[in-house]
């Protein structure tokens, strides 16, 4: 084998069937691949936990460059299998935590360092991400050449629909690594042949002996945000202790309630300690994870507990492991949900609501800066707990904190929230408790009790839920991230397209994607608030933002569509509509008449930006440039998304209506 055959593309299909065949396989597998490396990146390599619109950003590259390099005869097809590999085995053999100190970057957790530096890891990922994806990309592209744009394009969708659809049913049955792996394994036998075909099995079976590796740990299981392992201290009965990790970092110690209270720490029993002698009647965990606070609960006399975590799995763990077996327990309830939209659902008034440990260690997909429990503590989501509890009610979270301005902020939206000041009590390591009544004669502070400092960070809110952001400007940290990745794709897009003024009459589509993107971050973070952070949530978003492209396109196929102008135009009237609505307002209405609210504003903006972006797109002379372009204008938009922890997510919208102007001044007159 000469290697030059290695950059060579296959040969195309001869028929129209094949070349469909061929673009749909390869949109899936591009989808497939992409979500697969955010979370199994993110599992092993805890910088991607944090940044997890860092691999999406490389992805999009990836795929603009794809599409560029489909133009000519240079092939990244070959080689794609291979780099993927390479970077599985690596990440395998040297996973990273880190430790991070600066209090200006906006995430929180308490890490230890090991393997590769930050500045090392965070670089060759994105460009190891980006030469990946370009392989499918190009697979995808050159089929475009073949077809009329609006036809590969409606298939594309349908591709990733398809990889997204199969990627959702994977995370619902927890199903190992190791099974992305053969999936992916077996796409890319189906496209390629001869040498790369054999190149790439045995790339494949060095990628899959590393994720064998990793399934057959003993303890290691996934749920549908993270990595799981059990570390158990081999005692058995009610001495029991087991070391919860996800993501490589430790997250929980499941042990015994009488543990707890006289072993652990001070926190567990602190906020019973805090509230006045009364029947606790129902109780509410939210993060209840492996089930000792539940456990707790029941010692102190709770006769009912709804026991709400996120995380399946953990749950699971729980159910299986725990020495106290709280979760066989009559009086208590499971349920596997956000926090915040349990608390939405419920009619429930609780004699006590616990906020106990919800730290996340994971970005919702798609969104640079929305935690799982993001919206769990902002000022309106207090409130929500307040208007759950009796008379004699209290509510109460602990954690521990890095930072004391993190607690004084903590504190200062409980006291927004229930109208006067709570007990604060502080112990080592910055653990702290937060604990208020809803009549303050109900509450026992403490004579260490913590006061609030004169001036504390003010809470966060629905529209901006960034805790852990003290707020200022964007941390320069993250400035230089982004200022690195669009050095790369200006390098990149100079590379492959050639020189940038040749580009010129693309430029309207480079600022829909951008637009687009953003848009859609906007939508992710509203259908969060609305119906929670969880797994599902967020795969229905996606998916149905593809399913209102397609029918875009549909539309745009087999009917006349009104000119250009009239379309930007009803863009801009349906972006006023969603600024004028906030989802706050929505959150009191009932859930079918939330959900058709929520959808009409979020998407009607999506499904005419797409019918514009459909009748340009067919009218481009050049469907791999143009749609190479456009996802390229992604990148952009990926970066302005961290615009949003300066304006909050509703300002978007006019960051996103400026866009659309631009792109409609920008569009060639023959395209009007």
């Amino acid at each position: 084998m000469r290697l030059t055959e290695l950059f060579t593309p296959p040969a195309p299909p001869t028929d129209h069937r094949g070349v469909v065949l061929r673009l749909w396989l390869g949109s899936s597998l591009m989808l497939f691949v992409e979500l697969a490396l955010i979370r199994w990146l993110g599992a092993n390599v805890v910088h991607l936990s944090y940044f997890s619109n860092f691999v999406l950003l490389g992805s999009f590259l990836g795929i603009g460059a794809g599409f560029l390099i489909s133009r000519g005869r240079f092939s990244m097809i070959g080689l794609s299998p291979l780099l993927l590999a390479v970077v599985v085995v690596a990440v395998w053999m040297f996973p990273v935590t880190i430790t991070r100190t600066d209090d200006a970057v906006i995430y929180f957790t308490s890490l230890v360092t090991v393997g590769p530096p930050a500045w090392l890891a965070l670089p060759l990922i994105f460009v190891l991400v980006a030469a990946i994806l370009a392989g499918p990309a190009e697979i995808v592209g050159r089929c475009f050449a073949d077809l009329e744009p609006l036809i590969a394009y409606r298939w594309d969708l349908i591709g990733s629909l398809t990889g997204i659809g199969l990627f959702t049913l994977l995370s619902y049955l927890q199903a190992p690594s190791v099974v992305w792996g053969v999936l992916v394994t077996a796409a890319w036998l189906g496209l390629l042949v001869g040498w790369q075909r054999l190149l790439a099995g045995i790339a494949s079976v060095a990628m899959l002996g590393a994720l064998i590796t990793e399934t057959v740990t003993p303890g290691v299981s996934w749920s549908p945000y993270y990595k799981v392992r059990v570390l158990s201290d081999g005692q058995v009965g009610a001495n029991a202790l087991h070391l919860i990790t996800v993501n490589g970092v430790p997250h929980q110690i499941m042990g015994s309630a009488e543990f707890k209270l006289t072993r652990a720490e001070e926190q567990y029993r602190t906020p019973y300690e805090r509230r006045v002698d009364a029947p606790l009647r129902n109780v509410l965990i939210v993060g209840a994870g492996s089930g000792s606070d539940v456990a707790i609960a029941l010692v102190k006399g709770a006769e009912h507990v709804d026991a709400v975590d996120i995380d399946p799995r953990i749950m699971e763990l729980g159910a299986e492991l725990h020495p106290d077996k709280p979760y066989a327990d009559p009086r208590v309830t499971r349920h596997v949900d956000d926090g915040r939209a349990f608390l939405q659902r419920t009619t429930t008034k609780y004699d006590l609501i616990l906020f106990a440990l919800p730290d996340s260690l994971a970005l919702v997909n798609g969104a640079s800066q929305i935690r799982l429990e993001s919206f769990l503590f902002t000022e309106e989501a207090l409130r929500s707990a307040r208007a759950h509890l009796t008379d004699q009610g209290v509510f109460a979270m602990y954690n521990y904190y890095r930072e004391p301005w993190l607690i004084d902020r903590l504190g200062n939206t409980v006291a927004e929230a229930f109208g006067h000041a709570p007990c604060m009590d502080l112990f080592a390591a910055n653990q702290a408790v937060v604990t208020v009544a809803v009549d303050p004669v109900n509450q026992r502070c403490g004579q260490a009790n913590h006061v609030i400092g004169a001036e504390p960070v003010p809470p966060a809110t629905d529209d901006a839920p960034f805790l852990y952001f003290r707020g200022g400007f964007i941390p320069s940290e993250y400035l230089w991230v982004l200022g690195g990745i669009l050095l790369i794709s200006l390098v990149t897009v100079r590379a492959l397209g050639g020189p940038l003024g040749r580009m010129r009459p693309y430029a309207d589509l480079f600022c829909m994607g951008a637009a687009f993107l953003l848009l859609e971050t906007k939508n992710i973070a509203t259908f969060a608030l609305l119906f929670g952070t969880t797994w599902l949530v967020n795969a229905l978003v996606f998916a149905g933002v593809l399913v209102v492209v397609l029918a875009a396109v549909e539309v745009t196929r087999r009917f006349r569509t009104p000119s250009l102008p009239l379309v930007f135009a009803a863009i801009a009237v349906s972006l006023l509509a969603a600024y004028l609505v906030p989802p706050e307002l929505l959150l009191p209405l009932p859930v079918p008449l939330r959900l058709v609210s929520a959808v009409l504003l979020a998407f009607l903006p999506i499904f005419l930006a797409n019918v514009a972006f459909a009748i340009r797109f067919a009218a481009s002379d050049n469907s791999q440039a143009a749609f190479g372009i456009n996802l390229l204008g992604t990148i952009v938009g990926g970066c302005l998304e961290y615009a949003a922890l300066l304006t909050g997510y509703r300002n978007l919208l006019i960051v996103v209506g400026v866009l659309y102007l631009i792109a409609f001044l920008l569009t060639p007159k023959r395209a009007s």
